[in-house]
């Protein structure tokens, strides 16, 4: 599946039905507003103002799409739900243009906003909505005719996982998944000679990992026995920062903790444990927020920026800004920016963490560190998407999987995209061990339970306040 072309077609389409709906819009006051005002029809008159439109309206528009996650997932989209998105996300659009290029516009009467209004969303929603269901219709269609699907690996070795097997191949429409193996989890029940012949043995659940990226496996299902019940919370730590989809048979969901809903694969429903804590619109909000404040920050700032620099290179040797590897939302790996607090040669030995007297910080370094103005170029991580402005401080591979065999839980926080600051940094600030790195942990898996833009707004107040009361650690 192509996954790129795909939203393509949803962008393409988009940006020629909001030109269309703007022109049909343009049309609609010239004919009906203006000539009733002036009692004469009125010439339609084509100027630069309207080709501008033609491209500026319909950038504005995919750029709401986008952030509310209309182009993501396309292949798994559900039409209901894809129209109450569009409704939400057109209406708010449409206050957002009355009030910036509508609401100075020659009117007859205050009848003239509302049939504006009206008219302006009735053909931005029906048509986009039109235009969508028709693509995500085809592509529906060709998942259930078994033409594109998902490559999946069934969790489970026995007669459940057999059974669910059958059942899901016996579907008259397919629900997507391409069964590429299946793994086992308990070494002592082995695994079903019936599965096998139907299906690849790929090995211990121990190993799934490295199956996932070998096999580029989109969704993972989960049917494992009764007596391998134990073994449910270890699957779910171990894939849940996996980008991969996981399903589990119902009868495990009183066992469950965390985001569940219920999935229904025509005549097999699963349960799907969820990857988003939030929901769209909570995250159109927050990323929106994200935006801003890393504008504001990389503005207003610069001045602050180019001062560090300046100190950062006259005070010591080696370059302004440390970049470092750094793992994000789902496992995802990014480049982390800051500016450098520590000598070049700090990790000569190897990965190491910081303490209160580590030789290899710079003098500025510890001011830069106990202020937390080294942290000010991760609002460039925030403005292209790796990171939030709050959300837990990412961690390098190497000491997540130390903190991970302390800590199994530990890779649920990568169910929301690492931050600036964070509850646990608000607490601990720089971890000196991965003891106190499970120590934060706690806090920031509390965050990410009770997520909340109120909270964000908690957690940002107290590090300005560290950072003028030069408290971090």
């Amino acid at each position: 599946m192509n996954r790129r072309k795909e939203i393509a077609k949803y962008i393409i389409t988009d940006f020629i039905v909001s030109a269309g709906v703007w022109a049909l819009f343009w049309l609609f006051r010239k004919a009906y507003i203006e000539s009733a005002k002036y009692g004469i029809s009125i010439p339609l008159q084509i100027d630069r103002k309207f080709y501008a439109a033609l491209i500026v309206i319909p950038l504005f528009w995919i750029f709401l799409y986008m952030l509310v996650g209309l182009y993501s997932d396309v292949f798994r989209k559900s039409r209901i739900a894809e129209l109450k998105q569009i409704f939400v996300i057109d209406l708010i659009g449409v206050v957002i243009l009355f009030f910036s290029l509508i609401l100075n516009d020659i009117i007859v009467d205050y009848r003239s906003y509302y049939a504006s209004i009206g008219a302006l969303f009735g053909m931005q929603f029906f048509l986009t909505s039109f235009a969508h269901l028709i693509i995500t219709t085809r592509t529906n269609n060709r998942i259930h005719n078994r033409k594109i699907g998902f490559n999946t690996i069934l969790v489970g070795s026995n007669m459940k996982a057999f059974q669910l097997f059958e059942e899901m191949q016996k579907q008259k429409k397919s629900s997507g998944n391409k069964f590429v193996g299946f793994v086992h989890v308990d070494n002592s029940n082995g695994f079903s000679s019936q599965l096998s012949t139907r299906l690849p043995h790929l090995g211990e659940f121990d190993g799934i990992r490295k199956i996932i990226d070998d096999k580029n496996v989109e969704e993972v299902i989960v049917a494992i026995e009764s007596s391998e019940h134990k073994y449910i919370e270890n699957i779910i730590n171990t894939l849940s920062d996996c980008s991969v989809l996981i399903k589990i048979i119902p009868d495990m969901y009183d066992i469950l903790t965390g985001s569940v809903r219920l999935y229904s694969i025509m005549d097999a429903p699963l349960i799907v444990v969820s990857r988003d804590i939030l929901y769209p619109w909570q995250q159109f909000f927050k990323r929106f927020f994200d935006i801003t404040m890393s504008l504001f920050f990389l503005l207003i700032l610069s001045p602050v920026y180019l001062a560090i620099a300046v100190i950062i290179k006259f005070t010591s040797k080696g370059p302004i800004i440390y970049s470092q590897q750094r793992i994000g939302l789902h496992g995802e790996p990014f480049v982390i920016y800051k500016f450098r607090s520590m000598h070049t040669d700090a990790e000569k030995n190897g990965p190491a963490l910081s303490s209160e007297a580590d030789s290899r910080i710079t003098p500025f370094g510890k001011f830069l560190r106990k202020s937390r103005l080294d942290e000010l170029p991760q609002f460039y991580n925030v403005l292209i998407g790796d990171m939030s402005v709050v959300g837990p401080r990412p961690e390098r591979e190497f000491f997540i999987e130390q903190i991970a065999k302390k800590a199994p839980h530990y890779r649920h926080i990568h169910k929301v995209k690492p931050g600036i600051t964070s509850w646990g940094q608000v607490k601990y600030g720089y971890a000196e061990n991965v003891d106190q790195m499970v120590q934060r942990m706690k806090y920031d898996l509390l965050y990410i339970e009770n997520i909340s833009f109120l909270l964000d707004m908690r957690i940002l107040i107290y590090t300005i306040l560290i950072v003028f009361q030069g408290r971090g650690k």
